[in-house]
């Protein structure tokens, strides 16, 4: 059973490399390769884990393969192949986090630890009963930052940006939220982009507009949500903003879409 563990996450890895990188970070890289696999090592013929696939992932996480311990944490957190079990979900999330927060911050691993913090924090700000757990916004804040500044997680760095909008969160702090929310968007997190094109173009107390930049960020946060989840909220925030954009603020976001040099917004 070793040696086909070990194969299976070995699989994993050069799958997770193949995969596109535009497209997938190791964690989608991971799921994608459990649910294509075929035959012993994966699926049974109605598309569920067999016995054989989830023993040779048991076998890695009980060595501490960081995609193992993701991908049974993931099953069992949303029941796919087996009961859900919030308590073992939990437990393969922590197991990640305190066996790895000081793994090397880049890398196919490090998208699966990083994100690991942040599925914790979401444990933390939820509340638990069922794991023992009390909302812990503290906690919630630790865990996100972590996983924004050290692991450089889009995610995290988009949430980070958001609770420095909110007096219960970090603090408002509009000039850290648009740097927290910058980093998250230069990585192609279109929701950071939306939400800084909103800070920018909107300004916050002290924290004057430039509605031009804003927009431009809500266009380019329009194009990356297309055909996603988010597209619905990246196109209300941008209507809205158009709706009251001056013709000089439209043409100013215009041209600086159009520039060729990547944007550095100095906050």
């Amino acid at each position: 059973m070793r040696t086909l563990s070990h194969a299976a996450t070995v699989m994993l890895l050069a799958f997770c490399a193949a995969a596109p990188a535009q497209a997938q970070t190791a964690i989608d890289a991971a799921s994608d390769f459990a649910r294509s696999m075929d035959g012993l090592t994966s699926m049974d013929s109605v598309g569920l884990p067999n016995d054989t696939f989830i023993s040779a992932l048991e076998s890695d996480a009980e060595a501490g393969r960081p995609l193992a311990l993701w991908q049974l944490g993931s099953m069992y957190e949303n029941g796919e192949g087996v009961d859900k079990d919030p308590v073992k979900a939990f437990g393969y999330y922590s197991q990640i986090a305190i066996q790895h927060a000081d793994t090397a911050p880049r890398g196919l691993e490090a998208d699966i630890v990083a994100r690991s913090f942040v599925k914790l924090g979401d444990y933390f700000r939820e509340g638990a009963p069922e794991v023992g757990l009390k909302q812990d916004p503290g906690e919630y804040h630790r865990m996100l930052l972590h996983a924004a500044s050290y692991f450089g997680d889009a995610e995290a760095q988009y949430r980070v940006g958001l609770l420095y909008q909110q007096e219960d969160g970090l603090g408002v702090s509009p000039t850290l939220s648009a740097r927290w929310l910058q980093s998250a968007a230069n990585k192609g997190h279109c929701l950071a982009q939306a939400a800084l094109g909103d800070l920018l173009f909107n300004g916050m107390d002290t924290y004057p507009p430039r509605a031009a930049e804003g927009l431009m960020w809500l266009n380019v946060a329009h194009e990356t949500c297309l055909g996603t989840s988010d597209q619905a909220i990246a196109e209300e925030i941008l209507n809205r903003a158009i709706s009251v954009a001056s013709p000089e603020d439209r043409a100013a976001a215009h041209a600086m879409a159009n520039m060729s040099v990547e944007i550095g917004i100095e906050f």
